[in-house]
């Protein structure tokens, strides 16, 4: 339509094209100052230039939100949100409408209305068959929300919250925080879809409107937080709890004290234990751990983002991260606030609560807990009622099952007392579905490498204090390549309970039920997520190079042969496809050492031959740290390779056999994802992938690998080097028992007899591994021997065996070589022996008490 000659114009149509001039004017003016992070980053998928009637749904109407909007639909070719919506005879002002609108200058007041008038005149139509279909886009704008590189106090008091200022805070806030704006384009809701119910025109006005609500809820809530209540006003809603009351009552009764002091202990614990989460802290930290990130970094590499953000709709979210690092909780919490997600309430231990930094970790979302709290049951109460508490109100999240750091790189077998305590939260107040989301943590070098190294070597670990802080000037030095966080496949609470008790959604749960199904859904529900973590693994540059340097005697490798077993484990890692979210670097063999030259990791010596790559022995021992990292990965492939170290030709179905038999030890350790009835066929495809790279041969009925001397034999028998200490470490402990007898060792007994032997096995032959000695691991593989019914317990409570232990020590002559053998048989002691050298070695001491004491 030509434009009205200025002549002819009414006064209203002055007035119009005199406001349009206005706002284009000030959409100018803000395309200028503002920078809008646009989300999702998949956002052009929402194919909104296909010509399409589209009408959008403003969160809250403000003009900056809407001048934004329109620019963004101008830059990227979208209808636009400023002109008419004419289509099949539907003529509206503007295509756009808002769920919230207020009024007032200073103080701005909500306009008492439940639903856009146009988008009431649109369901009719649609509902009319006057128009065919409508597409409504929800829009949320937060302004002070996305990452900014500058900092300013100023920017963090005007940034977004719940609050509702009014239009000078509105322009203020767009001055100082329009670099800083977010606007998230949620999924088009189709009219016509929702016609087609055929429930009625004010049926369908309420339905989108309810949806249009929860959405904007949601995205506000995963951006800046639920609307908290004060800190104070949390811990009065714990304390005044039925549960919390009932245990006061009892401790009042126990201890023989007024019920006022025991309130007051329970108020106290409370104190201590709960968050004091600060929009504003948040901020001011993303800037200072952007800048640390990128002096000590090369990168943070995040994969499987976009597939959690999908899941995580409509649910509770609980994080549950591996644990390697106090760097951990820091980095997921900086992820999820850049992709527009608030930080969740982090569980952690009462040991971080030192001075001044305990505070600032609360205003971070810290909320502390004792190591164990089994004989205090005011302090269970208070703890319980809190966690059930923040996840009634919506906070996510995030703890770490593992209990602890990881002290070598392997993924610790989980301690469910965190997640007992949440199912039994979702029990109490079922009103969102909850889900668990995995996290695996990547680093190619670690801040805290040589303190782990001294604890697994017998030192005691140091408690946290203030002076540790002082480490942090040492890191900021070095250089610790890149990061690498990946979001394992997510586990749903309701289909876990589903299985265990399919009618647990009809009943009723107070906060002291404990169902007798309780233990076995939080058991499957630990396990399933150390899984899940291990199946988001990423293979650095560090794992590879640990991984093949070693695998040899002097940790070092001609570079070309180290090229070749690099380039081994990546196609091994591939071939035999143990998850989906599995991610490789896309470096090639030669980047790979160059990247860990590079690193300072390894070392290049020049030789006439041919260049040697090697690792310095304090740097070995810390590489076992990575090599463990990818230990799950590698596990089925070495232990093949394993079988061959002794052998030139074995029987397939004795292959399958032995690995049938040994599996159940892998998995506990290494907590591989079969079921036992899938093993001959992950069997199959490990042997399938050695026999394509060459590593193996098949004739007839037995596989084969090639005669000593060749490059293919040199290599499988690095690749099963990779597992020979595990093998090693099963034998001590069949050496020990069968030393000793059965009936002669209690489990306690087994356990420390077995570390002793390992530690001066590993003294003697250059064990440089740390794990080797590690108790947990001798732990879980004689849980392992019980849950097979191998190992039993005589009534006094000492450990049994009968002659299947023969058996095992039958199988390893296949593995281990003689030599080693029968170093470990030497070398483990009987328990007898133990307590004489133990007796022997106090007398000294007991001599010099009495002559002192005389």
């Amino acid at each position: 339509m030509p434009p009205v000659p200025a002549h002819r114009r009414v006064p209203g149509q002055t007035l119009l094209a005199l406001g349009q001039w206005w706002r284009a004017l000030w959409r100018r003016v803000l395309h200028w100052w503002v920078r809008a992070t646009v989300l999702p980053e998949d956002v052009d998928e929402l194919d909104l230039d296909d010509g399409k009637p589209t009408f959008y749904i403003l969160d809250t109407y403000a003009l900056t939100s809407l001048l934004i909007t329109e620019q963004i639909c101008i830059d990227r070719g979208w209808p636009r949100l400023d002109r008419e919506f004419h289509h099949d005879g539907v003529d509206l002002p503007r295509s756009y409408g808002a769920s919230r609108r207020h009024k007032g200058l200073l103080v701005r007041r909500p306009v008492r209305r439940r639903h856009s008038l146009m988008l009431k005149e649109l369901i009719e139509a649609v509902d009319d068959e006057r128009i065919d279909d409508v597409r409504i886009v929800p829009v949320s704008v937060l302004i002070g929300r996305a990452p900014d590189k500058e900092q300013s106090i100023a920017k963090i008091l005007f940034s977004e919250n719940w609050d509702v200022g009014g239009r000078l805070r509105r322009l203020l806030t767009t001055v100082i925080n329009g670099r800083a704006t977010f606007v998230q384009f949620g999924k088009p809701v189709s009219l016509a879809e929702i016609a087609r119910e055929g429930q009625g025109a004010e049926m369908d006005l309420r339905r989108i409107s309810r949806l249009l609500r929860v959405h904007f809820k949601r995205v506000r809530t995963s951006a800046i937080g639920p609307d908290r209540s004060h800190r104070r006003t949390l811990v009065d809603r714990v304390v005044h709890a039925d549960s919390v009351r009932h245990a006061i009552a009892q401790k009042a009764k126990r201890d023989n004290i007024e019920i006022h002091k025991a309130e007051a202990e329970a108020r106290k614990y409370a104190r201590e234990i709960a968050a004091d989460y600060s929009y504003s802290f948040v901020r001011i930290a993303e800037r200072l751990l952007a800048w640390f990130w990128n002096r000590i970094y090369r990168g943070v590499e995040v994969f499987h983002f976009g597939q959690f953000r999908d899941a995580q709709q409509g649910h509770e979210i609980v994080y549950v991260p591996c644990h390697r690092s106090h760097i951990d909780y820091m980095l997921l919490s900086f992820i999820l606030y850049r992709r527009g997600f608030v930080p969740p309430h982090i569980a952690a231990g009462i040991n971080l609560n030192l001075p001044i930094v305990g505070r600032f970790l609360r205003f971070g979302g810290a909320f502390f807990l004792r190591r164990s709290f089994r004989a205090q049951p005011l302090y269970s109460a208070v703890f319980n009622e809190y966690v059930a508490t923040i996840l009634d109100k919506g906070v996510a999240l995030e703890y770490f099952i593992e209990g602890t750091r990881s002290r070598t790189g392997r993924s610790l077998p989980p301690r469910a007392g965190m997640l007992s305590i949440t199912v039994r939260a979702f029990l109490r107040s079922r009103k969102r579905p909850v889900l668990f989301q995995p996290v695996y943590i990547g680093y190619e070098r670690l801040a805290e490498g040589s303190s782990y190294i001294s604890e697994l070597s017998g030192r005691e670990k140091k408690p946290e204090s203030l002076s540790d802080f002082r480490n942090v000037i040492n890191i900021l030095r070095k250089n610790y390549g890149q990061v690498q966080v990946s979001f394992g496949e997510p586990i749903r609470l309701s289909p876990l309970l589903d299985r265990h008790c399919p009618d647990w959604a009809d009943q009723d749960y107070d906060p002291d039920a404990k169902p007798e199904w309780l233990p076995k859904v939080v058991n499957e529900l630990a396990d399933g997520i150390i899984v899940n973590i291990n199946k988001a693994a990423h293979v650095n540059p560090v794992n590879l190079l640990a991984a093949a340097l070693l695998a040899t005697r002097k940790h070092a490798l001609d570079q070309d042969d180290l090229e070749a077993m690099i380039g081994v484990y990546q196609r091994l890692i591939r071939m035999t496809a143990y998850s989906d979210r599995i991610t490789i670097t896309e470096l090639t063999p030669g980047q790979v050492i160059e990247y860990g030259l590079d690193l300072g990791i390894i070392e290049r010596h020049a030789h006439e031959l041919g260049d040697i790559i090697k690792v310095e022995p304090r740097n070995a021992v810390l590489l076992t740290y990575f090599r463990n990292n990818i230990a799950h990965l590698l596990a089925m492939p070495a232990w093949i390779a394993c079988c061959f170290l002794n052998n030139l030709r074995v029987r397939k179905t004795r292959v399958r056999r032995l690995s049938e038999a040994v599996y159940p030890f892998l998995k506990k350790e290494l907590f591989l994802p079969w079921a036992p009835e899938e093993v001959p066929v992950i069997i199959q495809r490990c042997t399938d992938a050695l026999v394509r790279q060459g590593l193996l041969g098949m004739s007839g009925d037995y596989l084969q690998r090639t005669p000593g001397g060749s490059d293919q034999t040199y290599y499988l028998r690095l690749l099963g080097n990779t597992m020979l200490q595990t093998f090693e470490r099963y034998y001590i402990t069949i050496a020990v028992l069968a030393k000793n007898g059965s009936g002669k060792l209690s489990r306690q007994q087994l356990e420390q007899l077995c570390t002793l032997s390992a530690q001066r096995i590993s003294m003697l032959h250059e064990f440089d591994a740390p794990e080797f000695s590690d108790r947990t691991l001798f732990k879980q593989f004689i849980e392992s021997l019980q849950d097979i019914q191998v190992l039993g317990r005589d009534e006094g409570g000492n450990l049994t065996f009968d002659r299947r232990l023969e058996t095992f020590a039958r199988d390893a002559k296949l593995v281990l070589d003689k030599e080693v053998r029968h170093t470990i048989i030497q070398m483990t002691p009987r328990v007898l022996e133990l307590e004489k050298r133990r007796a022997k070695a106090a007398e000294p001491s007991a001599k010099t008490g009495g002559s002192a004491s005389a």
